[in-house]
């Protein structure tokens, strides 16, 4: 029902598409064919991305999935920028009648010798439509739509396959004792159809380059099973720091069997923190970490209180929690500061506003009660390669 809902919906917004970008702007039957054809097409591709890419291997996946995502973005801002440009055609309707026939001399003097007659009560006529300016307004509409989201889709692209930003966030926690401990912080890396094992080098490689104490994985690896993209996620072995690498659990692991992906990552060297914590820097630190949500569907519930029992009094908290909602009750229990991410920082302007509607923070520093709480934009992209003021991170934070 679910996927039913959601092909009923991409057929209803292609059609909207096809009576802007195709009805209105073509007078030739050939142009519509051909143009109704196209947009068909696309509206499959878009069917089978959404629906085959858990069905089909990555390998496989990855010949549809470049073009179905890609035209995803396009198909989405066309809609968006389309729509907002319905306002000026509204105002431009009065543009678009036709100008009055003027009425010849002759036919003028004639009338005005002629007896009056009778009146008759014709019905009104609706004013003509000036043909030629619709066609233009038309077109000139698609091409705006075109050349706009064409631009959006692009620069997005270039964000997304670019190497994720290096960010340093100072965070009060800890003061003296902690001065200068530095937690290199990545999520969302979505190994998948798209992103594989040259994505994993890159952001070991520049984590690496950072000498942190600590790693902390918040979630999101991969997009697929172990035998799938294990060897995608193999590079994982490599990260170095003081203490090691930590991970726990986000939404995105239930999917694609997370008992094999924690046995995995436990394999490539990473530790696992499952509703429980550890000591850290000499003592000076707790570090907890908890499962996503979404664990609980899968007899695996996050447990904050379990997670942080037996902590040692006063000293400070960290905890790593895949999706920032988290939070609130991560302040009740009195944690310093969570690690999260989830959100993608959006991904795609303005869709973070649907975001924002659904979590508490969607990216940055910021506070909840006496708990800071900081959210990774992520290191990797879900669904289309593409993002726009979101771009892809990885988050030093600096406690003290």
């Amino acid at each position: 029902m679910f996927f039913a809902l959601i092909g009923l919906l991409v057929v209803l917004l292609h059609w909207y598409l096809w009576k802007r970008l195709v009805r209105d702007t073509t007078r030739s039957r050939r142009g519509r064919v051909v143009g109704t054809v196209v947009l068909g097409v696309l509206a499959l591709l878009v069917a089978a991305t959404l629906s085959l890419t858990r069905v089909v291997g990555p390998a496989e996946a990855a010949w549809f999935s470049w073009p179905g995502y890609i035209w995803l973005a396009m198909f989405m801002y066309l809609l968006l920028i389309l729509l907002v440009l319905e306002i000026p055609k509204l105002l431009l309707r009065g543009w678009l009648r036709a100008a009055p026939t003027p009425v010849p001399a002759r036919v003028a003097a004639e009338s005005a010798v002629e007896p009056a007659a009778e009146p008759t009560a014709d019905p009104p006529v609706a004013p003509a439509v000036d043909e030629g300016r619709r066609l233009f307004l038309a077109r000139t509409t698609a091409v705006v739509a075109g050349v706009a989201s064409a631009g959006i889709v692009g620069s997005g692209m270039v964000s997304a396959l670019s190497p994720p930003l290096v960010k340093r966030v100072p965070v009060p926690v800890g003061g003296a004792a902690l001065r200068g401990y530095r937690i290199a912080v990545v999520s969302d890396i979505h190994l998948g159809p798209i992103s594989g094992r040259a994505h994993t080098e890159r952001i070991v490689r520049m984590i690496n380059e950072t000498q942190p104490d600590l790693v902390a994985v918040v979630g999101d690896l991969a997009d697929g099973s172990v035998a799938e993209l294990g060897e995608a996620a193999a590079p994982l072995r490599d990260l170095v720091s003081r203490e090691g690498t930590f991970f726990v659990t986000g939404n995105h692991e239930y999917y694609s069997g997370y008992e094999q992906w924690v046995g995995e990552l436990e394999r490539l060297g990473l530790n696992y923190l499952h509703n429980e914590h550890t000591a850290v820097a000499g003592g000076r630190l707790t570090l907890a970490g908890v499962t996503d949500v979404t664990g609980k569907g899968f007899d695996d519930s996050p447990d904050i209180p379990r997670a942080l029992l037996g902590r040692p009094e006063g000293t400070p908290t960290v905890l790593m929690a895949h999706q920032p909602v988290q939070v609130e009750d991560a302040a009740a229990a009195g944690v310093d500061l969570q690690l999260s991410g989830h959100t993608h920082g959006g991904q795609m302007w303005p869709f973070h506003y649907a975001v924002r509607a659904q979590q508490p923070a969607v990216s940055g520093l910021s506070k909840v009660d006496d708990t800071w709480l900081y959210v990774t934009n992520g290191a990797g992209f879900w669904g289309p390669p593409v993002r726009v003021g979101a771009p892809p991170d990885i988050s030093i934070i600096e406690l003290g």
